[in-house]
């Protein structure tokens, strides 16, 4: 089992985050290494979990959805899991497809302001 564990720079390498930001995620409850005096030991469990975390963080869910999320995977299992997971998903594309709008607004703005000042192009 010890072949499966990930020390803790080797997480960090894996997964190109900070030491401190590996930390904080244990802080925050987000993954729980096995500790062997000051050393930590990151099973496949936790390892999954980073994926899911930073998966998660590029979608724009906060570290606290997040942290919501995989609880419920604990206490109530996959099936509650994934219907939290659609709820969260649904209400994420709705908020990502708005900033989407709003960024193609404001770049069809731009370039309207843009070729008025330079009519050249």
């Amino acid at each position: 089992m010890a072949e499966d564990r990930l020390t803790f720079k080797e997480m960090c390498t894996k997964f190109e985050v900070t030491p401190r930001t590996l930390r904080y995620y244990e802080y925050i409850e987000l993954l729980a290494p096995e500790k062997e005096g000051r050393s930590r030991f990151y099973t496949p469990r936790e390892v999954a979990r980073m994926k899911l975390i930073l998966r998660g963080r590029r979608y724009g869910f906060s570290l606290e959805e997040i942290r919501q999320w995989l609880e419920i995977y604990e206490e109530k299992g996959t099936d509650v899991q994934t219907r939290a997971f659609i709820e969260l998903a649904d209400r994420q594309l709705k908020e990502l497809k708005k900033q989407r709008d709003d960024l193609e607004g404001a770049i069809a703005e731009l370039q309207e302001l843009r070729d008025e000042v330079d009519p050249s192009t």
